[in-house]
């Protein structure tokens, strides 16, 4: 459905998404979009987070000083550790909610699981957004050449435009 045409004037409401973790780049970067495009968010604002999919059913046994292979891990860890990341990403996500309510911003929340870059392109796809809104780590060539840059890649595979708030963190 085809948002209503903006009155003269009046800039055009857009559908954005903000991926949002932990970091103090995170943080700067959702008030930066709030101060900077509150005008012109189309409510709700998403925010999404992506847990890394972790395979955590078995581990290998030579962290546990056990030559060669895999041994499973019990359930209840499995369990603890799931419930563990549940409430770490539901405080991450009820920080972001507040920041937004002080700005009197609605918002949506989105948790979704897998590689974050991929997962942060397929999500702004799959929910038709304007414009996806990302921090960079600022991390130097090295560090980018061994865990990769997960802005660089969204704005190289995303299918709707990219922002890219830099701050020094």
């Amino acid at each position: 459905m085809a948002a209503p045409a903006p009155q003269l004037g009046q800039p055009r409401r857009q559908k954005v998404i903000v991926a949002v973790d932990e970091s103090e780049c995170s943080r700067y970067t959702l008030e930066w979009t709030l101060r900077n495009l509150a005008p012109t968010l189309a409510p709700p604002l998403l925010l999404l987070t992506v847990q890394p999919l972790v395979p955590i059913g078995y581990v290998s046994a030579a962290s546990f000083g056990v030559p060669l292979g895999t041994v499973p891990v019990p359930p209840e860890l499995v369990k603890s550790m799931q419930e563990q990341q549940r409430h770490l990403t539901q405080a991450l996500l009820d920080k972001a909610k507040a920041i937004c309510a002080d700005h009197g911003v609605a918002v949506e929340t989105v948790v979704e699981v897998g590689d974050p870059k991929e997962v942060i392109c397929e999500a702004a796809e799959k929910r038709n957004v304007d414009l996806l809104v990302l921090g960079s780590h600022s991390r130097g060539p090295i560090q980018r050449l061994f865990i990769g840059s997960v802005s660089n890649y969204c704005v190289h595979h995303s299918k709707c435009p990219v922002l890219v708030v830099k701050n020094q963190c």
